[in-house]
Protein backbone atom coordinates (compact mmCIF):
# COMPACT_ATOMS: atom_id res chain seq x y z
CA UNK A 1 0.00 0.00 0.00
CA UNK A 2 1.01 3.65 -0.25
CA UNK A 3 -1.09 5.66 1.79
CA UNK A 4 -0.20 9.43 2.46
CA UNK A 5 0.37 9.78 5.61
CA UNK A 6 -1.69 12.66 6.94
CA UNK A 7 -1.92 14.62 10.38
CA UNK A 8 -5.36 15.68 12.27
CA UNK A 9 -6.85 17.35 15.37
CA UNK A 10 -10.18 16.50 16.40
CA UNK A 11 -12.48 19.27 18.20
CA UNK A 12 -15.85 18.86 20.12
CA UNK A 13 -17.31 16.48 22.26
CA UNK A 14 -20.50 15.69 21.08
CA UNK A 15 -21.28 16.87 17.54
CA UNK A 16 -17.48 16.47 16.44
CA UNK A 17 -15.25 17.84 13.74
CA UNK A 18 -11.58 16.46 12.41
CA UNK A 19 -9.18 18.85 11.20
CA UNK A 20 -7.11 16.95 8.67
CA UNK A 21 -3.27 18.65 8.05
CA UNK A 22 -1.82 17.74 4.64
CA UNK A 23 1.57 18.57 3.26
CA UNK A 24 2.39 19.54 -0.14
CA UNK A 25 0.78 17.29 -2.55
CA UNK A 26 -0.85 15.03 0.19
CA UNK A 27 -4.20 14.06 -0.18
CA UNK A 28 -7.35 13.13 1.66
CA UNK A 29 -10.55 11.18 0.60
CA UNK A 30 -14.25 12.11 1.95
CA UNK A 31 -17.79 11.20 1.42
CA UNK A 32 -19.62 13.71 -0.81
CA UNK A 33 -21.13 16.15 2.01
CA UNK A 34 -18.68 15.76 5.13
CA UNK A 35 -16.40 19.01 3.97
CA UNK A 36 -16.91 21.83 6.55
CA UNK A 37 -14.35 24.04 5.75
CA UNK A 38 -10.84 23.98 3.81
CA UNK A 39 -8.05 26.13 3.44
CA UNK A 40 -7.32 28.56 -0.51
CA UNK A 41 -4.56 25.95 -1.47
CA UNK A 42 -6.47 22.83 -0.90
CA UNK A 43 -7.82 21.77 -4.25
CA UNK A 44 -11.09 19.47 -4.48
CA UNK A 45 -12.38 17.02 -7.02
CA UNK A 46 -14.87 14.27 -7.42
CA UNK A 47 -13.89 11.26 -8.30
CA UNK A 48 -15.64 8.11 -9.92
CA UNK A 49 -15.03 5.16 -7.28
CA UNK A 50 -13.46 4.55 -3.89
CA UNK A 51 -10.53 7.17 -4.58
CA UNK A 52 -8.36 4.25 -3.21
CA UNK A 53 -5.98 5.15 -6.70
CA UNK A 54 -5.47 7.81 -9.33
CA UNK A 55 -5.85 7.01 -12.73
CA UNK A 56 -4.54 3.44 -11.91
CA UNK A 57 -6.43 -0.01 -12.42
CA UNK A 58 -8.55 0.85 -15.39
CA UNK A 59 -11.87 1.14 -16.33
CA UNK A 60 -13.19 -2.20 -15.35
CA UNK A 61 -11.25 -1.58 -11.38
CA UNK A 62 -13.23 1.83 -11.26
CA UNK A 63 -16.69 0.79 -12.31
CA UNK A 64 -16.06 -2.09 -9.99
CA UNK A 65 -15.52 -0.06 -6.92
CA UNK A 66 -17.89 2.25 -7.80
CA UNK A 67 -20.48 -0.76 -7.80
CA UNK A 68 -19.33 -1.63 -4.54
CA UNK A 69 -20.18 1.76 -3.28
CA UNK A 70 -23.69 1.87 -5.06
CA UNK A 71 -24.41 -1.69 -3.13
CA UNK A 72 -23.87 -0.29 0.54
CA UNK A 73 -26.05 2.75 -0.63
CA UNK A 74 -23.55 5.42 -0.96
CA UNK A 75 -22.72 7.64 -3.65
CA UNK A 76 -20.99 6.48 -6.68
CA UNK A 77 -18.37 9.27 -6.59
CA UNK A 78 -16.23 10.23 -3.55
CA UNK A 79 -14.29 13.46 -3.07
CA UNK A 80 -10.51 14.36 -2.68
CA UNK A 81 -8.62 17.19 -1.02
CA UNK A 82 -5.27 17.64 -2.31
CA UNK A 83 -2.62 20.21 -0.97
CA UNK A 84 -1.83 22.07 -4.20
CA UNK A 85 0.32 24.99 -1.96
CA UNK A 86 3.79 25.29 -0.69
CA UNK A 87 3.16 25.04 3.00
CA UNK A 88 1.01 23.10 4.91
CA UNK A 89 -2.77 23.58 4.56
CA UNK A 90 -5.57 22.06 6.36
CA UNK A 91 -9.39 20.84 5.62
CA UNK A 92 -11.92 19.86 7.83
CA UNK A 93 -14.79 17.34 7.93
CA UNK A 94 -17.91 17.32 10.37
CA UNK A 95 -19.77 14.30 12.09
CA UNK A 96 -23.12 14.34 9.90
CA UNK A 97 -25.02 13.52 13.76
CA UNK A 98 -24.06 13.87 17.16
CA UNK A 99 -21.91 11.03 18.25
CA UNK A 100 -17.71 10.65 18.03
CA UNK A 101 -15.34 10.53 15.43
CA UNK A 102 -13.28 7.53 15.52
CA UNK A 103 -9.36 7.63 14.21
CA UNK A 104 -8.19 4.50 12.98
CA UNK A 105 -4.37 3.68 11.95
CA UNK A 106 -5.56 0.49 9.77
CA UNK A 107 -1.87 -0.46 10.14
CA UNK A 108 -1.81 -1.61 13.62
CA UNK A 109 -5.01 -3.68 13.07
CA UNK A 110 -3.99 -5.79 9.84
CA UNK A 111 -4.65 -3.17 7.19
CA UNK A 112 -8.50 -4.14 7.47
CA UNK A 113 -11.38 -2.96 9.44
CA UNK A 114 -15.05 -3.81 8.75
CA UNK A 115 -17.76 -1.34 9.63
CA UNK A 116 -21.12 -0.36 9.17
CA UNK A 117 -22.16 0.65 6.03
CA UNK A 118 -22.92 4.63 6.46
CA UNK A 119 -19.94 4.85 9.32
CA UNK A 120 -17.04 6.08 6.89
CA UNK A 121 -16.84 9.66 7.27
CA UNK A 122 -13.15 10.23 5.65
CA UNK A 123 -9.45 8.49 5.05
CA UNK A 124 -6.00 9.05 3.76
CA UNK A 125 -5.22 9.13 0.03
CA UNK A 126 -4.57 4.99 -0.36
CA UNK A 127 -7.42 3.97 1.83
CA UNK A 128 -9.55 1.12 0.01
CA UNK A 129 -13.56 1.66 0.75
CA UNK A 130 -14.85 -1.39 -0.51
CA UNK A 131 -18.13 -4.00 1.05
CA UNK A 132 -17.63 -6.54 3.04
CA UNK A 133 -20.38 -9.68 2.27
CA UNK A 134 -21.54 -11.72 5.17
CA UNK A 135 -21.00 -15.51 4.62
CA UNK A 136 -23.32 -16.92 6.61
CA UNK A 137 -26.67 -17.52 5.61
CA UNK A 138 -28.04 -16.50 8.86
CA UNK A 139 -26.63 -13.29 8.76
CA UNK A 140 -27.42 -12.44 5.27
CA UNK A 141 -31.30 -13.20 6.35
CA UNK A 142 -31.08 -11.44 9.09
CA UNK A 143 -28.84 -9.17 10.11
CA UNK A 144 -30.42 -6.24 9.18
CA UNK A 145 -27.85 -3.30 9.31
CA UNK A 146 -24.98 -5.58 9.98
CA UNK A 147 -25.61 -7.74 6.67
CA UNK A 148 -24.02 -5.76 3.95
CA UNK A 149 -21.13 -4.07 5.47
CA UNK A 150 -17.87 -1.92 4.71
CA UNK A 151 -14.13 -2.87 4.56
CA UNK A 152 -11.60 -0.01 4.99
CA UNK A 153 -8.26 -1.60 3.38
CA UNK A 154 -4.67 -0.11 3.63
CA UNK A 155 -1.48 0.99 5.91
CA UNK A 156 -2.75 4.80 6.76
CA UNK A 157 -5.58 6.78 8.64
CA UNK A 158 -9.07 6.61 8.31
CA UNK A 159 -12.15 8.29 9.93
CA UNK A 160 -15.19 6.44 11.06
CA UNK A 161 -18.48 8.09 12.90
CA UNK A 162 -20.63 6.26 15.05
CA UNK A 163 -23.71 7.92 17.04
CA UNK A 164 -24.04 8.85 21.16
CA UNK A 165 -20.84 7.24 23.19
CA UNK A 166 -18.69 5.06 21.68
CA UNK A 167 -17.49 1.87 23.52
CA UNK A 168 -14.11 0.17 22.58
CA UNK A 169 -14.11 -3.91 23.52
CA UNK A 170 -10.79 -5.82 23.19
CA UNK A 171 -12.31 -9.52 22.71
CA UNK A 172 -9.99 -12.45 24.62
CA UNK A 173 -9.61 -15.48 22.32
CA UNK A 174 -13.26 -17.56 22.49
CA UNK A 175 -14.69 -14.49 24.20
CA UNK A 176 -18.05 -13.69 22.63
CA UNK A 177 -20.35 -10.66 22.96
CA UNK A 178 -23.94 -10.20 22.27
CA UNK A 179 -24.72 -6.51 20.42
CA UNK A 180 -27.87 -5.38 19.10
CA UNK A 181 -27.18 -5.25 15.18
CA UNK A 182 -27.70 -1.50 14.89
CA UNK A 183 -25.33 -0.67 17.96
CA UNK A 184 -22.11 -2.13 15.95
CA UNK A 185 -20.01 0.37 14.55
CA UNK A 186 -16.78 -2.00 13.73
CA UNK A 187 -14.68 -4.43 13.83
CA UNK A 188 -11.33 -6.24 12.99
CA UNK A 189 -11.24 -8.66 10.60
CA UNK A 190 -10.64 -11.55 13.17
CA UNK A 191 -13.53 -10.98 14.50
CA UNK A 192 -15.97 -14.06 14.24
CA UNK A 193 -19.66 -12.42 13.44
CA UNK A 194 -23.26 -14.14 13.45
CA UNK A 195 -26.62 -13.59 13.69
CA UNK A 196 -28.30 -15.16 17.33
CA UNK A 197 -31.83 -15.47 17.44
CA UNK A 198 -33.00 -14.38 20.87
CA UNK A 199 -34.20 -17.11 23.24
CA UNK A 200 -37.86 -17.12 24.47
CA UNK A 201 -41.21 -16.31 22.99
CA UNK A 202 -41.71 -13.68 25.21
CA UNK A 203 -38.36 -11.51 24.66
CA UNK A 204 -38.61 -12.11 21.05
CA UNK A 205 -42.04 -10.18 20.86
CA UNK A 206 -42.29 -8.24 23.40
CA UNK A 207 -39.09 -7.22 24.75
CA UNK A 208 -38.70 -4.42 22.76
CA UNK A 209 -34.80 -5.33 21.54
CA UNK A 210 -35.66 -7.08 18.28
CA UNK A 211 -35.51 -10.98 17.77
CA UNK A 212 -31.86 -10.71 16.65
CA UNK A 213 -28.67 -10.17 18.21
CA UNK A 214 -25.54 -9.80 16.57
CA UNK A 215 -22.77 -12.62 18.05
CA UNK A 216 -19.57 -11.64 18.34
CA UNK A 217 -16.75 -13.91 18.96
CA UNK A 218 -12.95 -12.97 19.88
CA UNK A 219 -10.13 -12.76 19.44
CA UNK A 220 -10.44 -8.88 17.94
CA UNK A 221 -11.30 -5.54 18.76
CA UNK A 222 -15.01 -4.10 18.23
CA UNK A 223 -16.53 -0.85 18.42
CA UNK A 224 -19.85 -0.52 19.97
CA UNK A 225 -21.96 2.90 19.74
CA UNK A 226 -25.31 4.00 22.03
CA UNK A 227 -27.47 5.48 19.84
CA UNK A 228 -27.01 4.38 16.32
CA UNK A 229 -28.45 7.12 13.85
CA UNK A 230 -31.71 4.62 12.62
CA UNK A 231 -32.65 4.40 16.52
CA UNK A 232 -32.41 8.21 17.13
CA UNK A 233 -34.53 8.46 13.73
CA UNK A 234 -37.26 6.66 14.52
CA UNK A 235 -37.51 8.55 17.97
CA UNK A 236 -37.32 11.66 16.01
CA UNK A 237 -40.33 10.52 13.59
CA UNK A 238 -42.40 9.40 16.42
CA UNK A 239 -41.93 12.42 18.18
CA UNK A 240 -43.29 14.61 15.33
CA UNK A 241 -46.40 16.43 15.15
CA UNK A 242 -48.65 14.43 12.89
CA UNK A 243 -49.17 16.08 9.62
CA UNK A 244 -51.60 14.66 6.61
CA UNK A 245 -50.23 11.21 5.18
CA UNK A 246 -47.66 11.53 8.13
CA UNK A 247 -46.69 9.80 11.35
CA UNK A 248 -46.01 10.82 15.01
CA UNK A 249 -47.38 12.23 18.10
CA UNK A 250 -49.32 15.90 17.93
CA UNK A 251 -47.58 18.91 18.45
CA UNK A 252 -47.54 20.14 22.22
CA UNK A 253 -47.74 16.88 23.97
CA UNK A 254 -48.03 17.10 27.63
CA UNK A 255 -48.69 21.00 27.64
CA UNK A 256 -51.28 23.66 27.07
CA UNK A 257 -50.99 23.29 23.18
CA UNK A 258 -51.92 19.48 23.97
CA UNK A 259 -54.66 20.47 25.82
CA UNK A 260 -56.30 22.82 23.07
CA UNK A 261 -55.73 19.99 20.20
CA UNK A 262 -57.86 17.56 22.64
CA UNK A 263 -60.64 19.76 23.28
CA UNK A 264 -60.51 20.53 18.65
CA UNK A 265 -60.47 16.89 17.76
Amino acid sequence: MNNHEIDYKLYGDDMQFVEVELDPNETAIAEAGSLMMMDEAIKMETVFGDGSRSGGGGLMGKLMGAGKRLLTGESLFMTTFTNVGHGKQHVSFAAPYPGKIIPMDLSIYNGKIICQKDAFLAAAKGVSVGIEFQRKIGTGFFGGEGFIMQKLEGDGLAFIHAGGTIKKVDLQPGQKLLVDTGCLVAMTSNVDYDIQAVSGIKTALFGGEGIFLASLRGPGTVWIQSLPFSRLASRVFAAAPVTQGGGGQNAGEGGIGGLFNMFND
